[in-house]
């Protein structure tokens, strides 16, 4: 079960909710950038309107950080192993890289572009002929790893930005549709949606609305196959019933967001590869610990 359905439970009681608590995803992912087991930081806050005053929090938060991490002992640490390390033996980052990247996190505003604008924007990439893809671009194939990191060296600027809006079918059922007047006329249904994306790692973060409605949120899971099992007519959301009965009586517009903790540290220490800011790291087909 996903911690967030339950967050949401708890942040419709006391307003704003957070837990960072580990995560475990059975993907056949073998990169510098994903684990099986790693650490989400999470939250909920009730009462929001718009996805916009989520990525503000999302925002602002990792702002604070960054800013911190500037002024602080151990930013300092941090800058002068990367300086060793690159007089030495060559770091994977410069130490002034490193402090150039924290002041992108510090300048703001970030870029916010739709899903569709992004989509755009590689096409004509490719056009112009200032880039190659392995994976063509397209609406509906979602964005690809190196779709996402060309996003942030170009409309990011080397720094953050979010991309909001992406299509109902590629994102889960449980998240609220687009209200945004400039997502009008795009080529699919979209959802309050955002992933903030960052360069060398990409997806940092991923939030949304949450649909509070109850007839919504059933059709939603209908299209996404998630009630065919358990299901009854006493019973119409099958083993998510209990999720559903948050709305039965009625809701309040609300919203949150995951954070991949160690994808964060990889960021802010200018280290390459997950696995090396991990005591015990897990990732496909290796558990040795």
């Amino acid at each position: 079960m996903l911690p967030q359905l339950h967050l949401e439970a708890l942040a419709l009681s006391v307003n704003k909710v957070w837990a960072l608590s580990p995560t475990f995803r059975a993907e056949k992912s073998d990169t510098a950038r994903h684990l099986s087991e790693f650490y989400m930081l999470e939250a909920e806050l009730a009462f929001v309107d718009d996805v916009k005053d989520v990525m503000d929090v999302v925002e602002d938060m990792l702002r604070a950080v960054a800013t911190e991490l500037q002024t602080s002992s151990v930013g300092q640490e941090l800058l002068e192993a990367r300086a060793r390390e690159q007089e030495h033996e060559g770091a994977s980052i410069s130490h002034v890289a490193l402090a150039q990247r924290w002041q992108g996190l510090v300048d703001g505003p970030w870029p916010r572009i739709t899903y569709d604008l992004a989509i755009q924007h590689l096409k004509d990439a490719v056009a112009q002929g200032k880039v190659k893809f392995e994976f063509a671009p397209g609406h509906d194939e979602g964005l690809q790893t190196e779709h996402e990191r060309f996003l942030a060296e170009s409309v990011g600027r080397g720094g953050p930005i979010f991309v909001t809006d992406y299509p109902r079918n590629i994102k889960p059922f449980y998240m609220a549709p687009s209200t945004d007047a400039s997502t009008e006329g795009q080529a699919a249904p979209t959802v309050a949606c955002f992933d903030l994306l960052v360069p060398e790692i990409c997806e940092l973060v991923g939030g949304s609305m949450r649909e509070d409605r109850s007839p919504q949120l059933l059709r939603s899971m209908s299209e996404h196959g998630l009630q065919a099992t358990n299901d009854t007519p006493e019973a119409p959301g099958g083993s998510l019933q209990w999720y559903v009965d948050l709305r039965r009586y009625g809701s309040v517009p609300h919203g949150g967001f995951g954070l991949g903790f160690d994808r964060l540290l990889c960021y802010l220490s200018g280290v390459s590869n997950i696995r090396d800011v991990v005591s015990f790291p897990r990732w496909y087909k290796r558990c040795d610990c």
